[in-house]
């Protein structure tokens, strides 16, 4: 019995001796040589707890020890066992995912942790076991997604990357503190060239009032912070290549927004030129990363140097990109408006472009077209003693004025807009149409359907923009009749503003665009010949032909104009017009010709014309009020009403005149009107020469008359009868004679001279000889109106006290017979 206990005694103190000469535990090493697995002490856990019952088993001998262990012990020991394992591979998982320690940013040793927490009493492992709970984060695993697709088609489609500020603390750089001083600049310098790119470096970071996903904060630019503990220096030299940064970022998202297709043309064409100015930007970012990689004494202050006039150019399209948004939209809420531009006036610019309003859909203000080359043409002026600040601009401006010239060179050579996002300085109403022109008696096709956009003429068309607008007016006009081919391209044109040839590309175009609509409206369409047609039937020239229609149609002419029947009116005219030896037989124009009946009467027409009634009659209460303020030609007029419902047809007759296009630009409905009253003025003396000359016939051929009374009173009435008559007749013959040939008469030679003075014009184009503008078609148009304003205005038809005095003459020249006593 000795024996056994002697040799298991000696085996013991051999193991205690290895396992305090020994740094290595004997689990491993048991595992290692599969040896000793027999022996109950070779699987004790080289612990405290495991040490505490080596020495009692020292103490009490095997057998004691054999004999005090139970089964519940030996149950504790496995468990204690078990979980000490778990705690052991759970810390090589942490060693495996590669995390460090954020103070030394050294790796964190495997066991460390493990033996602070075992090395207690076996009563300290139960609250070790709650802190299994507080495992570190999931590994960061940053992922990008694809963003929906906008207009701007170049605009990046990833999405944003993660903020710096949440990642985990394992992966923070160690201190700046901790680093030595060029430890510090190379840890900026790396820092820089990401952040030069547009993206957050270890040590320096985007603020926290930045939020990348809103587009007013990237627009403004990202600020940007550096961590405590970088040396002064160093600090002032990162600060001020940070502004670089924030303008790159800032310009890199100006070229997102205003790519997009609501901003034109213009802003598409700025935003390629700025594209190309940040690659090179990028371009230079490469070869500073290259020189940081192979050269040794690349430092801070060499950055700097390097990147001076980098800066300078991108603080330069940083301020005008501002300038650009802040006429936007995107800027409200940095400034609170937008330079004065309330919504009444959107809502007005809505109405007048003809779009629909919906309720709180209020379109945004766009800065683009002419608003965007005139503020760069403005920042151009600004910057003029900066060369290389007007050398950038200039290149800026060229770019972005290309798709500008390109519209402009259509409109000034083919007539034609290609602007489909309103920026061009010519604004056309497609509503207005040609086909309207006959009821267009205010000149609204040619006066409004093409407008100058006044608050987006750019500065370099400012003093020839009335030459631009009438150009491609008079173009469209000649296109329209078939007169340019609009497939045929223009050679030699300017393609930016500061060509040397851009001023007299709009001077010849304007020239040969009037030369070929008065080309065109003399020689092709014969407007001299339409004008003299018109005075034959409207001035009673040369009219014989009226006073054999007059007699043919008095019958019908003498009933109230309700009732005349205008078909047979209409078939009386046509027949006098082609009666062979009338001067309107030779006439090519007298289909056009057609009879009507105005329901107003003339001078009721004209008093509403010339008098301005400060209160409306119907919406004032007091009649003493209404009275007090009414003009006498009102309350003339308003004693006619009655005497128009009972006009006859001599008092309701008038021509019409169908003109065609583009005869109708200048024979409009608007001067038709003025020859039609003219007409109704002319046919009232006439008529009113005839009852009398017929009254003459009556005085001389009725017995009545001609019989000689013996009562002195009759004869004495008789007398004064013929005196009257004798006196109307001839005052109507003068006035009819100073109407037509002191009045109508001289300023229709005048017209005529100035038509035929373009018509030289025209004919000196047709040879091939290079026209000198002398004459111009909207020229021609305002003579012809003048000419018969001037006729108005000296027949007395232009004045409410010529009217008045002149309206019994007018009003009763059906019913003469109350003036002479006729019965």
């Amino acid at each position: 019995m000795a024996t056994p206990v002697s040799a298991r005694s000696t085996a013991i103190n051999e193991r205690r001796a290895i396992t305090t000469s020994s740094a290595k535990p004997l689990i491993p090493s048991s595992r290692a040589t599969g040896k000793g697995r027999s022996s109950s002490s070779e699987i004790l856990p080289d612990d405290s707890a495991s040490n505490v019952l080596r020495d009692n088993i020292d103490k009490r001998g095997i057998n004691g020890y054999s004999s005090q262990v139970t089964e519940r012990q030996t149950a504790r020991l496995q468990s204690r066992t078990a979980t000490r394992e778990s705690l052991h591979v759970g810390t090589k998982g942490f060693v495996k995912n590669g995390l460090v320690d954020g103070a030394t940013g050294d790796a964190r040793p495997s066991r460390s942790r493990d033996f602070d927490s075992v090395s207690s009493p076996p009563a300290a492992v139960a609250p070790m076991l709650p802190r299994r709970e507080k495992r570190p984060r999931s590994p960061w695993k940053p992922q990008a997604s694809l963003i929906p697709p906008t207009t701007a088609p170049l605009a990046t489609r990833v999405s944003l990357p993660p903020l710096a500020s949440l990642l985990p603390e394992s992966l923070e750089p160690p201190p700046l503190e901790q680093l030595s001083p060029d430890a510090q600049e190379g840890a900026i310098l790396d820092d820089l060239l990401y952040v030069l790119m547009g993206h957050e470096g270890e040590y320096i970071r985007y603020k926290d009032s930045y939020q990348p996903s809103v587009d007013k904060d990237r627009l403004e630019g990202p600020k940007f912070w550096i961590m405590p503990g970088l040396d002064a220096s160093l600090r002032d030299l990162t600060d001020s290549m940070l502004k670089m940064a924030k303008y790159y970022s800032a310009m890199e998202a100006f070229v997102e927004v205003q790519s997009r297709e609501e901003f034109g043309a213009i802003n598409h064409a700025l935003c390629a030129s700025v594209r190309k100015l940040l690659k090179d930007y990028l371009v230079l970012i490469a070869q500073l990363e290259n020189q940081r990689i192979t050269n040794g004494s690349f430092s801070l202050h060499v950055l700097r140097l390097h990147t001076l006039p980098t800066s300078h150019m991108m603080s330069q399209l940083y301020t005008l990109a501002q300038e650009i948004l802040k006429k936007n939209d995107l800027l409200r809420d940095c400034d609170g408006s937008v330079d004065g531009l309330d919504e009444d006036k959107i809502i007005l610019e809505q109405l007048l472009e003809g779009s629909e309003l919906v309720p709180g859909g209020v379109s945004k203000f766009i800065c683009k077209g002419g608003t965007v080359l005139r503020l760069l043409t403005d920042r151009l002026s600004f910057m003029s003693g900066d060369p290389a600040a007007r050398a950038l601009l200039q290149s800026l401006l060229r770019d972005a004025s290309r798709p500008y010239m390109i519209m402009l060179n259509e409109w000034l050579h083919h007539g034609g807009i290609k602007d489909p996002h309103g920026e061009f300085l010519i604004k056309e109403q497609k509503s207005i149409k040609r086909e309207k022109l006959e009821e267009d008696f205010t000149d609204e096709y040619w006066e409004k359907r093409y407008t100058i956009r006044d608050s987006d003429v750019p500065p370099q068309l400012e003093a020839v923009k009335d030459k631009v607008l009438l150009a491609g007016k008079y173009l469209n006009v000649v296109r329209e009749c078939g007169g340019v081919d609009i497939s045929k391209e223009v050679h030699d044109v300017p393609k930016s503003f500061d060509d040397a040839c851009f001023l007299d590309n709009i001077n010849s175009a304007y020239a040969h665009a009037n030369s070929s609509l008065l080309s065109l409206l003399l020689t092709t369409h014969a407007l001299s010949a339409r004008l003299r047609s018109m005075k034959h039937y409207f001035f009673l020239d040369h009219s014989d032909f009226f006073t054999y229609f007059l007699d043919l149609s008095a019958s019908e002419l003498k009933k109230p104009f309700r009732h005349v029947n205008v078909s047979k009116l209409q078939s009386l005219l046509d027949l006098v017009l082609r009666q062979p030896g009338s001067i309107a037989a030779q006439d090519p124009f007298k289909e056009d010709v057609k009879v009507h009946m105005n329901d107003v009467g003339l001078i009721k027409f004209l008093m509403g014309v010339v008098n301005v009634r400060g209160i409306e009659q119907d919406d004032s209460k007091d009649s003493g009020t209404t009275e007090k303020y009414r003009t006498p030609a009102a309350a003339h007029t308003s004693s006619t009403t009655e005497a128009d419902s009972n006009m006859t047809g001599f008092e309701a007759l008038e021509f019409k005149f169908s003109v065609p296009f583009p005869l109708s630009l200048v024979i409009s409905s608007k001067t038709v009107l003025r020859y039609q009253i003219l007409f109704r003025y002319l046919l009232s003396m006439r008529h009113l020469e005839g009852l009398l000359v017929n009254s003459w016939e009556d005085h001389n051929k009725v017995l009545s008359w001609t019989h000689r009374s013996k009562d002195p009173r009759l004869e004495m009435w008789k007398r004064r009868a013929w005196t009257l008559r004798s006196r109307m007749l001839v005052f109507v013959q003068q006035f009819t004679y100073y109407c037509t040939a002191e009045v109508i008469e001289p300023n229709w030679q005048r017209l005529m001279a100035r038509v035929n003075g373009g018509q030289d014009l025209a004919t000196a184009q047709d040879s091939g000889v290079k026209p000198k503008v002398n004459r111009t078609v909207d020229e021609l148009m305002e003579d012809h109106v003048d000419f018969l304003d001037t006729c108005l205005k000296e027949c007395m038809l232009m004045n409410s006290r010529l009217l008045r005095a002149c309206s019994p003459l007018v009003n009763r020249a059906g019913r003469p017979s109350t003036h002479v006593g006729i019965s």
